[in-house]
């Protein structure tokens, strides 16, 4: 091996792309806006490896499952501080649903007292997190499983189905990943039900942190499985002997973790600054902008697992962050709000939030009926990135009065929904006994969990 490739020194060279922020934060330096993205954003990429290095060392000695659900809490922990930062202005601003109905929209816009920018706070939390998740799919599963089919000739990624038929190729997913398209989907149909209590409140923490906790439970039950892909830096750390695998491991997880909680907020704050200079509103920036550069860490480390020829633990870890961000961080963000509030309270949201959430559920219902047969074709992908694509650059045109349509801008969001509800809808349908294949592997998931017999029998679809 040469002594440039070895392990170690691929670790040096992550260490040192994060070097220059480190020594930032220590010395107390500032420097420019430029700068700041530069120097952050590298922090961000090396920490990116380290995490996905970390990920798969753990997997010697923990179930696969659980190894990827704390990189993807990792790796989106960025995104929960910002929100979180959100929730607490509004609840610290003293935003209750009835002193921001009281407001008028262009007041709570312009923040023009203390109770408005606290109401604004409010939906900017909301638009963070809608924005984030969609992003996620939109681009997240779309751009990877496009991504892995590409690369697919050079590393022979035995999990890409080459099908005749235009844009016909597709990654096939494991399917030992039903229990988590199965929690999702149940979080997805909660998620619908969020906007009709004008809030979010104890209940919906209480659901879907629930839901959360009972996944890791079933998923700490798990069985560990050996990787056969392991290569490079993770393969040279699982020969390692006990107690210095595991050492290695949490040191790994430890410092990628803080770069990433460091450095992603100024890379997202200084994008949001650049943009907003050159004309961009606002809360365009926060909800598409800040969401893409705290999601970046995700997509580096799955596009790391992808170039080694594991799609189906890059498509588990994106699943597996839609999950905790479904789940833990709209449970979480109204924990926060209450706390800032000084007592109980719903994190409250206007209308046009409202129709922000129900989108991002209908376009996590039409992907999830699009994974439900474990797989997903460069057909389908192209689909997700469109729909996707298309409503942010029709709702930019609108804000910027760039173009003239016949709705609004909470229309629009209706209307996409619809549209993905329909398509997914009919996709479900279609895919029937897919679906029902689907919450049978998902059953025998949780009884092998608690030590009993899976009753489920594979049938041909």
């Amino acid at each position: 091996m040469s002594s440039l490739r070895h392990p170690l020194v691929q670790v040096a060279v992550a260490l040192a792309l994060t070097a220059t922020w480190v020594g930032l934060l220590v010395t107390g330096t500032e420097v420019g806006t430029v700068a700041t993205v530069a120097i952050s954003g590298f922090a961000v990429l090396g920490a990116s490896f380290l995490l996905a290095w970390g990920a798969e060392t753990a997997e010697k000695d923990v179930p696969r499952a659980f190894a990827i659900a704390v990189l993807a809490i990792l790796a989106v922990a960025p995104e929960y501080a910002v929100d979180a930062l959100y929730a607490w202005n509004a609840g610290a601003g003293g935003a209750t649903a009835e002193a921001c109905s009281q407001l008028s929209a262009q007041a709570v816009e312009a923040g023009e007292t203390q109770l408005a920018r606290a109401c604004h706070d409010a939906n900017l939390a909301i638009a963070n997190m809608t924005g984030a998740n969609r992003i996620l799919i939109g681009l997240g599963w779309a751009g990877i499983a496009v991504f892995t089919v590409m690369r697919a000739a050079s590393t022979r990624d035995t999990a890409v189905l080459n099908r005749d038929g235009f844009l016909n190729d597709a990654v096939q997913l494991d399917t030992d990943i039903a229990m988590e398209i199965s929690f999702l989907f149940l979080a997805t149909c909660w998620a619908f039900l969020v906007p009709l209590g004008g809030g979010i409140g104890a209940l919906d923490t209480l659901f879907l942190v629930g839901l959360y906790v009972t996944y890791i439970g079933l998923v700490l039950k798990s069985d560990i499985e050996q990787s056969e892909h392991t290569v490079g830096v993770p393969r040279y750390f699982q020969e390692w002997s006990l107690p210095w695998r595991p050492i290695v491991v949490l040191l790994l997880f430890g410092y990628s973790g803080a770069m990433i909680f460091t450095a992603v907020e100024p890379f997202a704050h200084g994008l949001e600054e650049i943009g907003i200079n050159n004309g961009i509103p606002e809360f365009f920036m926060i909800q598409w902008v800040a969401p893409l550069a705290s999601e970046s860490p995700e997509l580096i480390v799955v596009a790391v697992l992808v170039n080694k020829a594991r799609s189906t633990a890059g498509f588990n870890a994106l699943i597996s962050s839609k999950l905790n961000q479904w789940t833990l961080l709209i449970g979480t963000i109204a924990v926060v709000y209450s706390i800032a509030l000084g007592g109980y309270g719903v994190l409250p949201f206007d209308a046009r939030q409202g129709a922000e959430i129900w989108i991002t559920a209908g376009q996590s219902f039409f992907a999830l009926a699009i994974l439900v047969n474990f797989e997903i074709s460069i057909r389908e992908a192209v689909v997700l990135f469109v729909l996707f694509i298309s409503q942010v650059l029709l709702e930019f045109a609108l804000i910027r009065d760039l173009v003239e349509l016949p709705l609004s801008s909470h229309d629009l969001l209706l209307a996409y929904t619809a549209v993905y509800l329909v398509a997914g809808a009919a996709l479900f349908a279609y895919r029937r006994r897919a679906l029902k294949r689907l919450f049978g592997l998902a059953g025998d998931a949780v009884r092998t969990a608690f030590g009993r017999e899976p009753v489920y029998v594979e049938q041909a679809d």
